[in-house]
């Protein structure tokens, strides 16, 4: 129970230091990070599924009910890791530093957290950002938007839509990523054969669209990866700055 009688989860408790070491049973010889840190090398080495209350206690040489004095559930244990995974936020805006950089910064910095542990994309979400490096990204990403002409909710509305944003993004890039190993293939190869095959299937009927789009292609530069991403980034901050513009006219 935290102040003025508002009740924090255990894991929240954990996360923030808020939580006492119980007074009873055996000195406990670990720290929460430790314990969180094994949880995160098994889900890098082996990913989420094998992420077990038994398997971290074995790979701190535990006995699982042992585990449970540092981590209340399986729960909990994974918002840990998932948090402490995302790691500190990007530098916050410099002071000469344009809001609409500092945010595509920000944006970047948490597909690559993603991308550099696919795992986190399978963490279940069962709440608003609560854990300490999350609740820093929350504020970094708000600190972006600081003094532009948002107002009320708008700012907290534009992070949650930047974020909503980049984690889908990140998790299809990661699960066609997935999909083409399993294939046996690479991501380029998978994306040529597909416009390969639909090239096949939308050869004749009612796909003028679709044709012109590939002729286009066909004609156009190389582009990388990333430039859907780019792309759909750019039309959303250039919403957020036609509102703002709107209210400063001029």
């Amino acid at each position: 129970m935290s102040e003025a009688g508002v009740e924090l989860p255990q894991g929240i408790e954990l996360a923030w230091g808020l939580r006492e070491r119980p007074g009873k049973g055996p000195r406990r010889s670990l720290t929460l990070d430790q314990v969180v840190a094994a949880g995160i090398r098994v889900a890098d080495a082996e990913g989420l599924t094998a992420v077990s209350m038994s398997r971290v206690a074995g790979e701190l040489g535990l006995a699982t009910m042992s585990l449970y004095r540092y981590v209340p559930t399986k729960q909990d244990l994974l918002g840990l890791m998932s948090d402490t995974a995302y790691g500190d936020p990007p530098a916050p805006r410099g002071p000469d530093e344009q809001w609409r950089p500092a945010l595509t910064r920000w944006a970047g910095e948490l597909v690559d957290r993603i991308r550099r542990r696919p795992w986190v994309r399978h963490v279940p979400i069962d709440g608003p950002p609560m854990g300490p490096r999350q609740v820093g990204w929350m504020e970094q990403g708000l600190a972006t938007l600081d003094g532009i002409g948002l107002r009320g909710i708008e700012p907290l509305s534009t992070i949650l839509l930047i974020s909503q944003y980049a984690r889908s993004h990140a998790a299809l890039t990661l699960d066609l990523v997935d999909a083409a190993t399993a294939a046996g293939t690479t991501p380029d190869e998978a994306g040529q054969r597909y416009w390969q095959q639909l090239e096949v299937v939308t050869r004749s009927g009612a796909y003028p669209q679709i044709r012109r789009l590939m002729t286009d292609l066909a004609d156009a530069e190389e582009t990388d990866a990333d430039a859907d991403w780019r792309f759909g980034l750019d039309r959303i901050l250039d919403g957020i700055e036609a509102l703002v513009s709107s209210r400063h006219p001029g």
